[in-house]
């Protein structure tokens, strides 16, 4: 992929948080999941860090090395023509200069965003002013190596639930808003799923807001009115797909038929259209 071809997908990806309709990321974690994503229709791709980690073998949480992640980010990448943005959980060490290193492995793998975290795990916050010191070493290298990454600087504050509930609002709002003056292009609160609470944080937030979809969240049409401008599915459809292996395993021991994987199902023949496309390297 060419720097200036690159630069465009960035570019798009970033128009794409202006509306005029809400964008919608159903996550891949392999390049046959990217691939149905995209031919549905998804005018963006992005990963998940937990279902690459499980489909690689590694529990979610950093534990997989930065240069796997940046490798299966590449698989997905040359697989599908739309735009990649890639979970780098919180880039592979604390400094800024990991941050840096994490960038330029997301832009060499093909991606033109990156997710970006601020815990390095459930419990352990990075102090506010070094995670924008870190996202402005990130935003320097992507500026060096000539792709305007979109950067999503994400807070865990509502996934820890950690302290006095009254003052999660607060450091939520505190911390994004610092990482968008620090050069964020977009903020994810995961864990927000309540309306008045979204509705809040729309308001007080100074940028585009993202939200992870859940069993409790609003759907994507009130997330929509509610002034969420992206959405995205995390680890969800990865876990699902294990959810179904695990159903499937079941009837064959319960029953052995195969109903579980027979219907309602993508054929050989479709599976392989997906990726006998002209070109490598799409």
């Amino acid at each position: 992929m060419t720097t200036n071809n690159q630069r465009e997908k960035a570019e798009r990806l970033r128009a794409l948080h202006a509306g005029p309709r809400i964008l919608v990321l159903c996550n891949a974690w392999d390049a046959a999941s990217a691939r149905v994503v995209e031919e549905s229709g998804f005018p963006a791709i992005a990963t998940t860090s937990a279902g690459i980690a499980y489909s690689l073998g590694y529990p979610d949480g950093q534990r997989i090395p930065r240069e796997e992640m940046a490798a299966a980010v590449a698989r997905i990448t040359r697989a599908v023509a739309a735009p990649v943005t890639a979970d780098m959980e919180a880039g592979y060490g604390r400094t800024p200069e990991a941050a840096a290193e994490t960038a330029r492995a997301a832009i060499a793998a093909g991606a033109v965003g990156m997710n970006f975290e601020d815990a390095t795990d459930e419990t352990t916050f990075i102090d506010v002013e070094l995670q924008c010191e870190r996202i402005q070493a990130a935003r320097e290298a992507a500026a060096a190596a000539g792709v305007p990454l979109v950067l999503n600087a994400r807070t865990d504050v509502y996934l820890a639930r950690a302290g006095d509930p009254e003052k999660w609002f607060g450091e939520a709002v505190r911390r994004v808003n610092a990482y968008r003056a620090a050069g964020a292009d977009c903020l994810f609160v995961p864990g927000a799923y309540d309306r008045d609470l979204i509705a809040r944080l729309v308001r007080e937030i100074d940028g585009p807001l993202n939200i992870l979809a859940g069993p409790t969240a609003p759907p994507i049409g009130e997330l929509e009115r509610l002034g969420v401008r992206r959405v995205s599915l995390g680890s969800g459809p990865m876990r699902a797909t294990m959810t179904l292996v695990r159903k499937i395993i079941a009837e064959l021991i319960g029953t052995g038929t195969y109903t579980s994987f027979t219907q309602e199902t993508i054929s050989y023949a479709e599976a392989n259209r997906l990726f006998d496309l002209p070109g490598a390297s799409r």
